[in-house]
């Protein structure tokens, strides 16, 4: 049953905090008990103090994507914010601002033969150490649709069966970036290179920060399991896509002019809706390197 649920209640219950220490510095309001918070009494554009920063860590912790609004950020301060949190990650293959090879220009309009982001994905799960967080500044908007989903795959893990979680403990899949970003950016003017990142890494793993498993497959990069038969593989896969994006997991942000999503892509996996053509969404993407899944 695809709702998880049955006649004797939800088969996911989430246990939220009931009393969770107060925020200092920062406003906190959740879109769901299970992911997603929009930051509030902060501006991007001014130094933070070190309990700002923390906090912001602490409630993108908490939440696995938080979102800011009204925030009227400069590149560099948008590179700035971003170094706050870990080395920059450069983009195996998107465009960039020039000069900027740590800012990825995210755009589509009416001439664009795709958008961002369009299926389910994490960010760049292909290389060896994926990137630890995004954090995507739109800077222009639609003025309808071009909302951004996000799932939590602490959700989606702890949802399984026992019987799936002792399946997978200890199981691995090859990430390959290589069919999907050859020829990916050729309308931008970005020439491919001779080859792209590709990696194993665990289907379940553990959350540095919270300690908390992920469910950490997706149908951006996630090509077999390892170690099993091809057809099974695709089975195991095909129901763990299906299963991760059902919409209990979900939040869904409807973007308005300079707003700011950072998400953890250790725990989540996102979308963002092409349902705005012919008008354009714009802005750029910073993002922060990661470690090796384990």
């Amino acid at each position: 049953m695809s709702s998880l649920s049955s006649k004797d209640g939800p088969r996911y219950r989430h246990a939220a905090d009931e009393t969770p220490t107060p925020y200092e510095t920062i406003g906190v309001d959740k879109l769901t008990p299970i992911i997603g918070a929009e930051i509030s009494g902060v501006d991007l554009a001014k130094p933070l103090s070190n309990r700002e920063r923390d906090e912001i860590h602490r409630a993108l912790a908490e939440n696995s994507v938080i979102f800011f609004r009204d925030q009227f950020i400069s590149l560099q301060q948008h590179l700035a914010f971003g170094r706050l949190f870990g080395e920059l990650h450069i983009h195996p293959a998107a465009p960039h601002e020039p000069g900027e090879p740590a800012l990825m220009k995210i755009y589509a309009d009416e001439k664009s033969p795709r958008a961002n982001g369009e299926g389910w994905h994490t960010d760049v799960s292909c290389d060896l150490e994926p990137p630890m967080g995004s954090i995507l500044h739109i800077k222009q908007c639609p003025p309808h649709g071009g909302d951004t989903l996000f799932a939590s795959m602490y959700a989606a893990y702890d949802a399984l069966s026992d019987r799936m979680k002792a399946y997978l403990a200890g199981l691995t899949a090859l990430h390959d970036g290589e069919p999907v970003y050859r020829g990916l950016y050729s309308n931008a003017g970005v020439a491919d290179k001779p080859a792209y990142p590709s990696a194993e890494h665990p289907i379940v793993r553990t959350h540095p920060v919270t300690g908390k498993k992920a469910l950490y497959v997706n149908r951006g990069f996630t090509h077999h399991i390892i170690g099993i038969p091809r057809d099974e593989s695709d089975a195991i896969l095909a129901y763990l896509y299906q299963h991760a994006e059902n919409p209990l997991f979900q939040c869904r942000f409807r973007w308005t002019e300079n707003a700011i999503a950072f998400w953890d892509n250790r725990c989540t996996q996102h979308r963002a809706m092409w349902d705005y053509w012919p008008h354009t969404r714009s802005g750029t993407r910073v993002t922060v390197k990661g470690e090796r899944p384990v």
